[in-house]
């Protein structure tokens, strides 16, 4: 299964992220198959192919929530949010 995913570039603290499609198996930091767009944390600019995403959807790949969160930020479509991480539940001390 195709994953549409953020795979950091850039140097150390001067994070840089492109837009690319690989297999769900592969590292996020190897080759990708297609690259749909880039995004800049500390620009706060963020390019993405929508037609081509929209197209790889339909054919069955899936997209990171994180990807998905970023495009409904910077209004590229209007989809709801999906939850990208939670938070660990904390143990119970015992007394």
């Amino acid at each position: 299964m195709l994953m549409i995913r953020l795979q950091r570039i850039g140097k150390k603290k001067q994070a840089h992220f492109k837009v690319v499609v690989l297999e769900h198996t592969k590292k996020p930091q190897g080759k990708y198959q297609e690259m749909l767009g880039t995004y800049d944390p500390r620009g706060k600019v963020f390019k993405a192919d929508r037609e081509r995403i929209e197209a790889l959807m339909a054919n069955g790949a899936q997209i990171s929530p994180t990807v998905n969160n970023l495009m409904v930020n910077y209004k590229v479509w209007d989809r709801p949010k999906m939850e990208s991480w939670k938070p660990k539940k904390k143990k119970e001390e015992k007394k």
